[in-house]
């Protein structure tokens, strides 16, 4: 009898553990900003609700980025520049190429985060997150060949080498687009980085979740803190301030609306920015070129002397 009851107990206690583990509460993520390599709340403490694009089921509260977070992530895209476009072309594409790695390790998570952000069914969203994750490694390829493509020697009449080289602009403060929550936010962030630039980028308002995972991919690669600040929030709320910054020398403005895009245009003429505007249709599925990578590179031409040439031919 008793070996009877002791079993009858376990039994209890095994039923009870159950129960226990069928009404365990989840722990919910917390979304932060991704500024200097670090994850902030935004400096006003202020939040918005994230909600699934079919169902309207709330997924999870999201940073709303002040001005003030902008101007941080300025100064750290700022301080991280030097070294970003001082390293090699080479190094550039196998940090990139990491990226692209850790994002094939975390695919069912973004799989998960743009069928909820896009509304899309599970096969729709991992064939965009394959595409996005592809996109990535095509642009890391190119970090070491755009300078082939866009540079070289020039053919001079006298005694000199004449060689132009592509060079990054500076900080990018880029909007991304609205809709495509993933792969057209991998488009717009992978070519102003592949080319040596720093980014600021303003995520898609509604559907920020896959831009703030980004983030943490980002924080455990072997890319540079600063390279790449993401912000989320309202763009009208935070672009103006960046379009004005006179330490930002370029923007995209691809997830803009009309209005918003001619405000910013205005405001970024003053110091000169340069200035990809919104096309009327972007197919981020499409063959991207090289359009990406050359907008934010400014062209340096040297003339070196090669010496005198007599009639012996070339003194070098």
């Amino acid at each position: 009898m008793s070996d009877k009851s002791g079993k009858t107990e376990k039994a209890e206690k095994t039923e009870k553990t159950m129960n226990s583990e069928s009404v365990r509460l989840s722990v919910l993520k917390t979304y932060k900003l991704y500024v200097g390599g670090k994850f902030p709340r935004s400096e006003s403490g202020r939040v918005y609700e994230v909600t699934d694009a079919k169902s309207g089921k709330w997924l999870a509260n999201a940073p709303l980025s002040s001005r003030k977070d902008g101007r941080d992530a300025v100064v750290a895209a700022r301080k991280a520049f030097g070294g970003w476009s001082g390293a090699t072309a080479y190094n550039r594409g196998q940090i990139l190429y990491r990226v692209a790695e850790m994002l094939e390790g975390r695919r069912e998570q973004y799989v998960r985060e743009v069928a909820e952000a896009e509304g899309l069914g599970r096969s729709k969203a991992a064939a965009v997150v394959d595409a996005a994750i592809d996109r990535w490694v095509w642009y890391a390829g190119w970090t070491d060949k755009i300078g082939q493509v866009v540079g070289g020697a020039n053919p001079v009449a006298g005694p000199f080498f004449n060689l132009s080289t592509p060079e990054p602009t500076g900080v990018v403060a880029v909007i991304a687009p609205q809709e495509s929550s993933f792969l057209g936010l991998v488009s717009v962030i992978a070519p102003v980085i592949a080319s040596g630039n720093t980014a600021v980028v303003i995520t898609s308002e509604k559907a920020p979740l896959p831009a703030l995972s980004l983030g943490e991919v980002l924080a455990t690669s072997d890319l540079p803190g600063g390279v790449v600040n993401i912000l989320s929030g309202k763009a009208s709320e935070i672009a103006p301030s960046l379009a004005a910054h006179q330490d930002v020398n370029g923007i995209d403005l691809t997830g803009a609306d009309v209005a918003l895009a001619k405000e910013l245009e205005i405001a970024a003429a003053d110091n000169l920015k340069r200035v990809r505007r919104p096309q009327p249709v972007e197919d981020f599925a499409a063959d991207p070129g090289t359009d990406r990578l050359t907008q934010f590179l400014e062209t340096k031409t040297v003339w070196h002397p090669t010496g005198s040439l007599g009639a012996s031919g070339s003194s070098y």
